[in-house]
């Protein structure tokens, strides 16, 4: 579970994240919504404990962010947009090392590797360097990373950008099996994929939680497209 609390971060004079609060519970794929510049990514960085908020609390799994870092982070899976590897690396080399900063050895080390290399579509490219690869199979490396060590909480920023339709599948796809036991969170601007897999969709804009509902409800008021210009379209982009 996740449990976010007015949640504030300001730089300089300026709220990029303004009272933000919000619950999620095993079995949600909570597509987070809004433009660029709203506070997704900052809000999925408090979250996740990578930066401190100026105000407000996260708790994941009944453990304070700030308070129990450690804790809270090993409940957690992390895949930030354009997400780091090393790229002369193979993939299971790459995998061997994240499992054992993950603090696994031995047979269990290699069981959690030859778990994701599966569960990731990985196998037949598992013995190639990574910036060998396609963008869409390194996207893939960087999500088996955030999940071997099988968190309860997954927090994915933009995990389709720049695929092409059958990566963007097979990715959605992914997301979709894993949601069963866990707490899904992804941002995206790609309004389909909320209707593809989330049950619950928020919409943020210029800092403010503006939507908290399911992606039939919102439908009501209209297309996603519709509702979504409706709640972010500030009067500054009018006028321009």
């Amino acid at each position: 579970m996740i449990s976010v609390k007015n949640l504030y971060k300001s730089f300089g004079g300026r709220h990029a994240v303004n009272d933000v609060s919000f619950d999620a519970n095993t079995g949600d794929v909570l597509g987070f919504l809004g433009p660029n510049g709203a506070g997704k990514t900052t809000t999925m960085r408090m979250i996740t404990g990578y930066l401190t908020p100026t105000a407000g609390s996260v708790s994941v799994n009944g453990f304070d962010v700030q308070e129990r870092p450690v804790e809270a982070r090993r409940c957690i899976g992390f895949l930030p947009e354009n997400a780091p590897s090393y790229g002369d690396m193979t993939v299971t080399a790459f995998m061997k090392f994240i499992a054992e900063m993950r603090g696994f050895s031995g047979g269990e080390r290699m069981r959690r590797v030859d778990a994701v290399l599966d569960k990731c579509l990985l196998r037949h490219v598992q013995h190639q360097s990574i910036e060998t690869l396609s963008k869409g199979y390194r996207q893939r490396v960087c999500l088996a990373q955030a999940i071997i060590h099988d968190p309860p909480i997954l927090i994915l920023d933009e995990p389709t950008d720049g695929l092409d339709p059958n990566q963007k599948h097979v990715v959605r796809q992914m997301i979709a099996d894993m949601a069963k036991d866990k707490v899904v969170i992804f941002s995206t601007h790609i309004l389909e994929e909320v209707g593809a897999i989330c049950n619950r969709v928020i919409i943020i804009s210029d800092g403010r939680l503006v939507a908290d509902s399911t992606p039939a409800e919102l439908k009501k008021q209209g297309s996603l497209e519709t509702v979504f210009r409706r709640l972010t379209t500030t009067a500054d982009v009018v006028a321009a």
